[in-house]
């Protein structure tokens, strides 16, 4: 048996949202040729495996495929880690090494823009069009739409729909948001979902940091298959 981290990850400031995170700390147990199977099982839209807690090694893996970077299974990992009295400073999935820190209310991971995964940014005239937006259909290319809440105050409303990853809608992608601040270069704060908060803060070496609040649902065992 191993054990299972269920994380609300960018949870709101009212307490709502959060995007659901599946952890194995001790994942190295689960055999890699298994972790694709243990993933869609679970349904989360995305689960870690952490191979070695002490250096931050970890795997993560969508209901479809596996990801080289996503933004909150690293969030969450990072803040798990240290909430389990095995903080680290840097995480290293396969895309290669994400700073994290910690300040009194969120974790922070950086990443680089080209790490994440293949999708459309499309930005709508309104907010309104982003929340009666029809997403594609299961099997078809993954599309973020947003719209500005507040430009000059840096505010968007966003969606998210990772078909392509065997995900109808996503509650909060880190992932996006890392490509967002790429593409925006300014601090900006991303509401998605049904509350979930996301802060973005471009860095001058060409990273994105994000921050967010995570919170934790569950422990239990689990057969890892």
């Amino acid at each position: 048996m191993t054990t299972l981290h269920v994380l609300r990850v960018f949870v709101g400031p009212d307490g709502r949202g959060g995007n659901p995170l599946g952890v194995f700390i001790d994942g190295g147990a689960i055999a890699p040729d298994r972790r694709q199977a243990v993933a869609a099982r679970l349904g989360f839209s995305e689960t870690v495996f952490v191979d070695d807690p002490d250096t931050g090694a970890m795997r993560i893996f969508t209901p479809a495929a596996e990801l080289a970077f996503a933004g909150h299974p690293t969030v969450g990992t990072a803040w798990l880690l240290r909430e389990s009295g095995r903080p680290v400073a840097t995480l290293h999935p396969p895309a290669g090494a994400v700073a994290c820190r910690h300040d009194t209310e969120r974790t922070w991971v950086r990443a680089r823009p080209e790490w994440v995964h293949d999708h459309e940014r499309r930005q709508l005239p309104a907010v309104a069009d982003v929340e009666s937006f029809a997403g594609p259909r299961l099997g078809e290319r993954g599309v973020y739409v947003w719209a500005w809440i507040d430009e000059a105050a840096g505010i968007i409303r966003s969606r998210y729909f990772a078909t392509d990853y065997g995900i109808v809608e996503d509650e909060a992608t880190g992932a996006a948001a890392v490509a967002m601040g790429g593409d925006l270069r300014r601090d900006v704060t991303i509401r998605q979902g049904v509350g979930s908060e996301i802060l973005v803060r471009p860095q001058p070496d060409g990273r994105v940091e994000i921050g967010g609040r995570v919170e934790l649902v569950e422990t239990r065992e689990d057969p890892g298959l």
